[in-house]
C-alpha cells in the first residue's frame, strides 16, 4: 500500500490503517524516515503495547541535492531495522514512513527497497508513505492512494501545532 501525493495526511492515513489493523489483534512496526521529532505516534505507542515505532531521523529538514553524511546513515540503518522487522516473524503490518521521499533523496538505493519487496515475508503486509513515489512503485504496489494538496495552513502562515502536524 502507497500513499504519496503533495498534501499532508499521507503519514496520518497510514497510522489510521495501522490502528485498524492494531483492533483486529495485528502486530504493528512503524518507522519514520527522515523524521526525529516526538511525533504523537510515539507518545500514542507507548499505551498501545502492539505497536512498536521507531525513528531513523533526526529532527531537521534534509537537503535534497547535498545530504548530511548522518542522515544517510541514520536512513540506512533504518533501513535494516525495517528488513529485520519485517523478516522477523514478529509483525503483521510494516509501515515504511517517507520511505519515498527517503529513496527520492537518495538516502537509500530503490534497488534495496526492490531487493526487500521481493524477500519480504508473504505474510506481512507493508504501507510505504512520503511525495514522491516512483513510477516504478506505483506499477508494483497493490494500492496506491495520492493525497492532493488544494490547500494548506502553512500558505496562511499558520505555524506547526502539536497534536496536528506532529
Amino acid at each position: 500500500m502507497v500513499y504519496t501525493g503533495d498534501g499532508k495526511g499521507k503519514t496520518t492515513a497510514a497510522v489510521g490503517q495501522a490502528l485498524r489493523a492494531l483492533g483486529h489483534g495485528y502486530r504493528v512496526y512503524m518507522i519514520h524516515f527522515m523524521k526525529g521529532r516526538d511525533y504523537g505516534e510515539f507518545l500514542a505507542a507507548e499505551r498501545l503495547p502492539q505497536l512498536t515505532v521507531d525513528r531513523a531521523g533526526r529532527d531537521v529538514f534534509v537537503k535534497r541535492d547535498h545530504p548530511d553524511p548522518v542522515d544517510v546513515e541514520l536512513a540506512r540503518d533504518g533501513f535494516a531495522r525495517a528488513a529485520k522487522a519485517i523478516n522477523s516473524g514478529e509483525y503483521d503490518l510494516v509501515v515504511l514512513d517517507e520511505i519515498n521521499v527517503a529513496i527520492d533523496y537518495g538516502l537509500i538505493p530503490e534497488g534495496d527497497l526492490w531487493q526487500l519487496l521481493e524477500q519480504r515475508r508473504p505474510d506481512v503486509d507493508l504501507i510505504l508513505t512520503g511525495r514522491g513515489a516512483s513510477a516504478e512503485l506505483v506499477k508494483r504496489a497493490d494500492m496506491v492512494s495520492e493525497v492532493l494538496m488544494i490547500k494548506h495552513h502553512y500558505n496562511s502562515g499558520v505555524t506547526q501545532r502539536k497534536g496536528i502536524e506532529y
